[in-house]
């Protein structure tokens, strides 16, 4: 396995996880409030896991795909994305929006995909 820096691996770690973490869940944010006027509730949790699945699969292989990494780090990576979602969920959806009845089966299915991608990722691709 390669050895990086501390202070290099240290920013990887970040960039990794809180880093690339919110930049996803930002781009998924803001298709979200472009669809919500055009689309059903019921619906747009899901045609934003079929739009964003794909894509976010794609971007995770490519950003990892050569790195040697430990299978920990992706299970941090994983941790973290998952804990990103949920957070930024909650505030910038359900409290700021007032959002009651937000956690539908798509929701619970995209925290388990959004767990599931890096650490499959991982699984795949360390060296």
């Amino acid at each position: 396995m390669m050895e990086y820096p501390r202070i290099l691996s240290n920013r990887l770690l970040i960039a990794d996880t809180a880093g690339l973490g919110l930049l996803l869940w930002f781009i998924g944010w803001c298709t979200s409030l472009v669809l919500f006027p055009f689309v059903s509730l019921d619906l747009l949790g899901w045609i934003l896991f079929a739009i964003f699945t794909p894509v976010t699969i794609a971007i995770t292989i490519l950003w990892f795909r050569k790195r040697d990494l430990p299978l920990v780090y992706y299970l941090a990576v994983a941790v973290s994305w998952t804990l990103v979602a949920v957070v930024c969920d909650y505030l910038f959806i359900v409290k700021l929006f007032n959002v009651s009845g937000y956690y539908h089966a798509s929701v619970m299915v995209y925290y388990a995909v959004t767990f599931l991608i890096p650490l499959l990722t991982g699984v795949r691709y360390r060296r």
